[in-house]
């Protein structure tokens, strides 16, 4: 926290003397009216988008490492957290059927159980809680 605040008072501080160096300049007519403006206005310029990269720059984010003991816990089998994970894309029970290579009807089993060890009667509450748990990114 230290370093940052430093930072910025140092960058402050350069920006007021570049200031204060210009007003002097202008104030002897030393150069044109619109340089006066051009400089400031490219220091600006320049100074948001830096300070907006530094504002907005993410870090890439951990990767994702599903709660072990969450899913010992309620009794998931891999299969049933693989169905979990195409509900959570927004596949239909088709689609899981047809990505996973499996019967429409053991789907809906699946998802049944799903519902049933996650205390849940709906797809978006099950994707919900399986987030909040960590079940799935």
């Amino acid at each position: 926290m230290t370093r940052t605040i430093l930072t910025w008072a140092l960058v402050l501080a350069v920006g007021v003397s570049a200031l204060e160096w210009l007003q002097a300049q202008y104030l002897t007519h030393t150069l044109s009216r619109e340089l006066y403006i051009s400089l400031i206005g490219v220091a600006f310029a320049v100074g948001g988008v830096l300070v907006g990269w530094r504002l907005t720059h993410r870090h890439a984010p951990a990767p994702f490492a599903p709660n072990t003991a969450a899913l010992a816990s309620l009794g998931l089998t891999g299969q049933e957290v693989k169905v979990l994970e195409r509900l959570a894309a927004g596949q239909s029970n088709k689609e899981i059927a047809r990505t996973l290579g499996l019967s429409p009807n053991t789907v809906k089993t699946h998802i049944a159980h799903l519902f049933e060890k996650l205390a849940v009667s709906r797809r978006t509450q099950a994707i919900g809680k399986a987030r909040d748990l960590q079940l799935i990114p």
